[in-house]
């Protein structure tokens, strides 16, 4: 997801989102050490988009 698109939700939908790709890191973890995955980067993408959504909550926060 870009940080245009992040902005752009409610805090509902952030974290629905934010839980959403925690699961689907979780599932990719395991996955791929069942079984090494086709493309490993895609662990790295869902982290980086849990952080940002995570980081675009705690803003929010402190506003």
């Amino acid at each position: 997801m870009k940080k245009q698109e992040i902005k752009k939700m409610s805090v509902e939908e952030l974290n629905e989102k934010l839980a959403e790709f925690k699961k689907q890191h979780t599932d990719l973890k395991t996955a791929h050490f069942v079984t090494p995955l086709e493309n490993p980067l895609q662990i790295r993408k869902v982290r980086r988009t849990v952080a940002r959504l995570a980081t675009e909550l705690t803003n929010r926060e402190n506003q």
